[in-house]
């Protein structure tokens, strides 16, 4: 059995193949999720969703059948699905008392410290008030391709784990976890119980797959497990449709593949891996082997 009995605060990621099926928005699945994040609020965790589905939802809004290419009409359809997507959240959370809050986000939160830190006291305060916050990458104004930042909000929830220092993500999805090899294309693939840590091997083990409406992949989970490790934060990749999965993960089960966590960084060391690149500094030998023993760069070695 695991044993989560010191993960107080979670994120919980939804990805888009379990909020749409057959190109139409999965209401029930909304229903039954929030139902399940209500019980946890109930034993005392702190819960934070992270929930793609706005393209795929304006998309099924506009009848669209297959995966939108065209970047002008994903920014319409997220438009026209995000506030479809809070409006289901809203009553499905109302059902059990619970309030949420609706946060959009691009990549330059992240890469400015000052919204950075105005963001994470937001959130502590939506958490203090006991509200549900629901983040989402802001497609109808994000500049770079949608998805391409985030990865069908894969490393998003990874980023929101590292700056509220989560003590556990868990990344619903639809399939098992990680496997040795695609299970659907081999049907003698095993599925991995737990991983130590991201190795060339592990990522070796992803595949770059997405599907019609959603742009995430193994290979972004992945990065995501490695986002959040590096904040100490153990990650849970599973199945988000088996019955009543979040209160069997949390309970110890062995549903899924657990990801341990790492070495705890600094915050400041940790907003500045997530920072988008903005130039490029060539260095010699020396300054490479400083940087490797963590030490400071002198002018000479620039």
């Amino acid at each position: 059995m695991r044993n989560f009995s010191d993960s107080h605060r979670v994120v919980i990621k939804i990805g888009t193949n379990l909020l749409t099926k057959d190109g139409k928005f999965n209401t029930n699945y909304v229903e039954e999720i929030s139902s399940q994040i209500a019980e946890l609020k109930e034993r005392g965790l702190q819960v934070l969703l992270v929930s793609s589905g706005a393209i795929g939802m304006g998309a099924a809004e506009l009848n669209l059948k297959t995966r939108v290419k065209d970047i002008k009409m994903r920014q319409a359809c997220a438009a026209i699905g995000q506030p479809l997507l809070m409006h289901q959240y809203r009553d499905s959370f109302g059902a059990y008392g619970l309030s949420i809050a609706q946060v959009l986000l691009t990549r330059d939160v992240f890469s400015n410290r000052t919204t950075f830190l105005n963001l994470r006291n937001s959130v502590e305060t939506l958490l203090s008030l006991g509200i549900v916050p629901i983040f989402n990458e802001n497609d109808s104004v994000a500049t770079d391709e949608i998805g391409s930042a985030f990865g069908d909000n894969d490393r998003l929830s990874a980023m929101i784990a590292s700056k509220v220092d989560a003590d556990l993500l868990i990344i619903l999805t639809d399939i098992d976890g990680l496997y040795d090899s695609d299970p659907r294309k081999n049907l003698n693939a095993s599925l991995i119980s737990s991983v130590d840590e991201i190795t060339e091997e592990i990522l070796a083990y992803a595949g770059s797959e997405g599907s019609e409406f959603s742009t995430g992949g193994m290979k972004t989970k992945l990065q995501a497990v490695a986002i959040a490790a590096n904040a100490g934060c153990k990650t849970i990749l599973a199945h988000g449709s088996k019955d009543d999965i979040l209160n069997r993960l949390l309970n110890g089960e062995e549903e899924g593949t657990l990801f341990l966590e790492g070495k705890k960084l600094s915050a400041r060391t940790r907003w500045i891996l997530n920072s988008v690149p903005l130039g490029r500094i060539n260095i010699d030998d020396g300054a490479l082997n400083a940087l490797h023993n963590n030490n400071s760069l002198l002018p000479s070695g620039v």
